[in-house]
C-alpha cells in the first residue's frame, strides 16, 4: 500500500496537472486557465501548512492518504473541487470586499490630495451631489461584475452542450440509436 501512495501522489499532484496546465495554456479559453492556476494557489497553500506543521503532522498516520484523496479532488475534473475550495474558503478571506489600506499616508500639510478614500467620495459628493457619486458607483458595479470559476465551467459546459445539439440537428447521418 505504501508503494501505491508513493507512486501515485507525484502523478497526482504533480504530474497530470503539469500536463493539464500546459495544455490549458496552448487553448484559447481562459476557464481552464482559472481552474489550474486555482489548483496552484491550492496546492501551495498545503505545502506551506505542510512545512509550517511538519511536527504535528508527522503524528497524523494517514496525513499521507488524506492528501492523496484530497489533491485527487481538487485535480478531477468530475469533481471540480479546486473551484470548490478557491470560491468558498480561499477568494473570501484574500479578495475580502471591505479591503484596508495598510499603507496609509497621512496627508501632508498644505497638500490639496484627499488623505483617503472617504475624504474622496465626500469631497466628490460636495463638488457634484449625491446622486452623481450614487451613478459612479453604480456605473463602477456594472462594469466590473464577474463571474465565479464555477458559473464560467456551467457556462461553457451549456454551450458545449448546445453545440452537440446543434450538430446533430445538421448532420443528416445522425441517429440516435448509435
Amino acid at each position: 500500500m505504501r508503494c501505491f501512495y508513493f507512486s501515485s501522489r507525484p502523478i497526482v499532484s504533480l504530474a497530470y496537472p503539469l500536463y493539464a496546465s500546459v495544455r490549458a495554456i496552448e487553448t484559447k479559453s481562459p476557464i481552464d486557465d482559472q481552474q489550474w492556476l486555482t489548483y496552484w494557489v491550492l496546492y501551495s497553500f498545503i505545502t506551506l501548512f505542510e512545512l509550517t506543521f511538519a511536527a504535528v503532522i508527522e503524528w497524523l498516520p494517514f496525513w499521507s492518504y488524506g492528501k492523496l484523496f484530497f489533491n485527487c479532488w481538487l485535480v478531477l475534473p468530475y469533481f471540480n473541487g479546486a473551484a470548490h475550495v478557491y470560491e468558498h474558503f480561499v477568494r473570501p478571506m484574500i479578495v475580502n470586499q471591505q479591503v484596508v489600506n495598510i499603507w496609509y499616508l497621512p496627508k501632508k500639510e498644505g497638500s490639496d490630495k484627499p488623505d483617503d478614500v472617504i475624504s474622496a467620495a465626500q469631497k466628490y459628493i460636495e463638488q457634484n451631489g449625491s446622486k452623481a457619486f450614487e451613478t459612479l458607483v453604480n456605473k463602477f458595479k456594472t462594469t466590473n461584475t464577474r463571474r465565479s470559476i464555477l458559473e464560467e465551467v456551467e457556462a461553457e459546459r451549456r454551450a458545449r452542450a448546445e453545440r452537440e445539439l446543434e450538430a446533430r440537428d445538421v448532420n443528416p447521418f445522425f441517429h440516435p440509436n448509435y
